[in-house]
């Protein structure tokens, strides 16, 4: 897996609160989706690096995926 930057991101309570919420009815962490909703802006702004890599998938491997 590639390298991941860690940043420090310091947020209202409010909204940290608020993201939280949405992140955990979308199944996502808190961090994910700060990830996936600056993804989508940056996508949506035409700004998009052409080297971005998509994001990690978490979680169970599915079933088609094999070590085989």
């Amino acid at each position: 897996m590639a390298d991941r930057k860690k940043i420090l991101l310091r947020l209202d309570p409010a909204v940290h609160d608020a993201l939280a919420r949405w992140a955990n009815d979308e199944l996502r962490s808190t961090n994910a989706q700060i990830e996936f909703l600056l993804r989508r802006a940056l996508t949506d702004a035409g700004r998009m690096p052409d080297a971005a890599g998509r994001i990690p998938r978490r979680g169970r491997p599915s079933k088609t995926d094999s070590d085989e």
